[in-house]
């Protein structure tokens, strides 16, 4: 009897655990959509602004999919500045666990030590989701100070780090050592706080170069503890494509670059690192882009002045197709209520929106002498998609695509997305002109 018995624990065990590390694919079927506040304001954004984005989120692209509206970096420092970051003197706040809470300052709803709570009731009451950025590791203060570490009996911040591989770019915090006993609970302790708080979001930043795996592994077991389903996005740079099937089983998206920003190189080397990620997107992992820096951007950002983007509108269309066909995850950078009508048109056509949500099977055709075809099928009605990019600096391109590769008909119709035309075709060989930095995007029935 006590055998069985002990059977019977053992199998139980190891089904918990296995749905534990699938089950949080199910919280994003579909890659995710929303806004990000990295691109407009830095590390300066404040509850205010935050809440007029979810307002314009609400009123105008909820309905096409968007929901998630996520704080980005270094919400928990006192005096940071536009433009860069205060590593001089910053002053934290965080309670007597070593866990960042959000500066009253920029968030007052977060008084004392309320946390996002309020700002979350405030998002999830327009019907969307709330999320954050923090670093990955242990405060550098909460390791100088020796705070305890919240559900450990007596272990203390200065037990858990280590000062390899600290962060090279931003150093509030040093590396959690995976194995030492405390590190499990000093995750569990920061995810249990951000789920009280209702976070349904959490990128986590400089994970990618070099790959953490023990750190992924402590807050993918951390996030499974809470029982809430918060989407995992890990960052920065360009995740290693031999630690695919790790990230793949721990995260719900994965930065495959560095910071995207609004210079068409960007795109082009985009657009050569995905070459090797194409094989990784499924429901519930996906590869990321990164943000969209598209609209108004910098008004308090990293990089350059307060600006409308500076890709031309044709580039902003090659953006946005290749993003959406690829099926990355989207996360507008630009300030949304200072969008105009060209920008919200790029974020709410139902057609394009529909071919990120229901694509399948993407592939790359050929990146070769400056022309770029992608395709991809719809899983609900078979009908295939095809994007044609002229990423040449100079002339016109004609770009031409067998059809019979695609398994399309020799009669067909055709629609291209973006401006509603449509056409019937017979030749298998269809062949578009498109002008240098352009593309096109097609729905063949």
């Amino acid at each position: 009897m006590l055998k069985k018995a002990f059977i019977c624990i053992v199998l139980l065990t190891i089904i918990h655990t296995a749905q534990g590390q699938t089950s949080f694919k199910n919280w994003a079927q579909t890659p995710p959509m929303g806004w990000n506040s990295w691109d407009c304001y830095g590390s300066t954004v404040t509850e205010a602004e935050v809440k007029a984005n979810a307002d314009y989120m609400a009123t105008n692209l909820k309905k096409v999919g968007w929901q998630y509206i996520v704080v980005d970096i270094r919400w928990f420092v006192e005096n940071d500045k536009a433009g860069g970051y205060n590593q001089t003197d910053p002053r934290y706040v965080m309670d007597e666990y070593g866990r960042y809470l959000p500066y009253s300052g920029r968030f007052p709803s977060a008084a004392g030590g309320k946390g996002f709570k309020a700002l979350a009731d405030y998002i999830h009451s327009k019907g969307l989701k709330f999320g954050i950025h923090i670093m990955r590791g242990i405060p550098v203060e909460a390791v100088k100070r020796k705070l305890p570490i919240k559900g450990t009996n007596g272990i203390t911040a200065d037990q858990v780090y280590t000062t390899d591989l600290q962060c090279k770019w931003l150093t509030d915090n040093y590396t959690v050592v995976a194995n030492k006993p405390g590190a499990q609970e000093y995750y569990n302790s920061i995810l249990e706080l951000y789920a009280s708080w209702g976070v349904d979001f959490i990128k986590v930043d400089d994970l990618s170069r070099p790959y953490h795996q023990g750190e992924i592994e402590l807050i993918r077991k951390a996030i499974d503890r809470t029982g809430r389903p918060i989407v995992l996005s890990t960052s920065p740079g360009e995740t290693p494509i031999k630690d695919a099937e790790h990230v793949k089983e721990h995260a719900n998206m994965w930065r495959m670059v560095d910071d995207v920003w609004d210079v068409w190189k960007d795109l082009i080397h985009l657009m050569n690192v995905a070459k090797g990620w194409y094989a990784y997107s499924a429901p519930g992992t996906w590869p990321d882009c990164d943000m969209i820096p598209l609209g108004r951007i910098a008004i308090r950002g990293e990089r350059g002045v307060d600006r409308m983007t500076r890709l031309k509108k044709e580039e902003q269309v090659s953006l946005m197709t290749f993003f959406t066909i690829f099926r990355s995850p989207l996360m507008f950078g630009g300030d949304m209520p200072s969008n105009d009508a060209f920008t919200l048109s790029l974020l709410n056509n139902k057609d394009i929106l529909k071919m990120h949500r229901e694509g399948t099977e993407v592939r790359q055709l050929f990146m070769e002498n400056g022309k770029v075809a992608v395709t991809s099928r719809n899983s609900k009605t078979g009908e295939r998609y095809l994007a044609l990019f002229n990423i040449g600096d100079k002339d016109a391109a004609t770009i031409s695509v067998n059809l019979k590769e695609l398994g399309v008909n020799t009669k067909y119709k055709v629609k291209e997305l973006w401006t509603g035309e449509t056409f019937k075709g017979t030749n298998s060989n269809f062949s578009q002109q498109i002008e240098p930095h352009a593309s096109k995007v097609f729905l063949f029935r």
